[in-house]
């Protein structure tokens, strides 16, 4: 399961408490790089690792929350109206039955933590996340996202040591294959957990939607990545067709 695979990466490569050195700090700063948080080393492995748990307490419930969508996109009390969201006309409708679920999915992991990171906001049937339809599209994203990563990393351990021409590229370029695994990761942990991705704050910024949202602003900028090369001999294509 890429999120649980997600979760073990950081951390087996990375300590809550402190940064192993500067440049594997996960620490990120309002301006720099585009964030729009600003968190030390220790409060943004909280905000990773608790978003990342929500999305996996997402994805284990995601059947019921897809029948719930289904009852509240024909529901007969809630009707949708047609409004510019700012991304085009959509159908805004309220989803009442999939966001109670969500409040109770979201307290959950709450629960399970010492203090919670970041907002709690849920969007839904507002101008981020117009309906229960745009919910459940938003969520079956999450796969697409950390399946090609965790696929790439675990191509690039496997072969550095099997591979001559992949130990020599890996050596050459980044000093070791620790150094480049920790080198994408740490630019994923940092920037696609950090509030970026949409117009201003409150359509990104660390509400339960905008975490995912920053993650596919991160997939955007892919290319202009110094480790982008490793991406693609491991086999990448794009986030939409992985293929190794």
């Amino acid at each position: 399961v890429p999120v649980q695979d997600m979760l073990a990466l950081l951390r087996r490569f990375f300590k809550p408490s402190a940064a192993e050195c500067d440049e594997f700090s996960l620490a990120i700063a309002d301006g720099e790089g585009g964030a729009r948080l600003t968190h030390s080393h220790e409060r943004q492995y909280r905000y990773v690792e608790q978003s990342l748990r929500l999305w996996a307490e997402i994805l284990g419930n995601f059947f019921e929350l897809w029948w719930l969508a289904d009852r509240d996109l024909l529901s007969d009390t809630h009707r949708y109206e047609l409004s510019d969201t700012g991304q085009g006309n959509h159908r805004v409708q309220p989803a009442p039955l999939v966001e109670r679920r969500m409040r109770q999915l979201l307290a959950k992991v709450q629960a399970e933590t010492d203090e919670w990171v970041g907002s709690s906001v849920v969007h839904l049937g507002d101008r981020n996340v117009p309906n229960a339809l745009h919910f459940i599209d938003k969520y079956t994203q999450v796969a697409r996202i950390l399946a090609p990563i965790v696929t790439t990393l675990t191509w690039l351990e496997r072969n550095y040591e099997t591979k001559l021409r992949v130990e020599k590229y890996v050596d050459e370029t980044f000093g070791s294959i620790e150094r480049l695994l920790k080198l994408i990761l740490t630019d994923f942990f940092r920037y696609a957990f950090d509030g970026s991705g949409a117009d201003n704050f409150f359509q990104a910024g660390s509400c339960v939607d905008g975490r995912l949202t920053s993650a596919w602003n991160w997939c955007n900028q892919i290319e202009s990545k110094p480790f982008y090369p490793a991406f693609v001999l491991a086999g990448f294509a794009s986030f939409d067709g992985f293929a190794a």
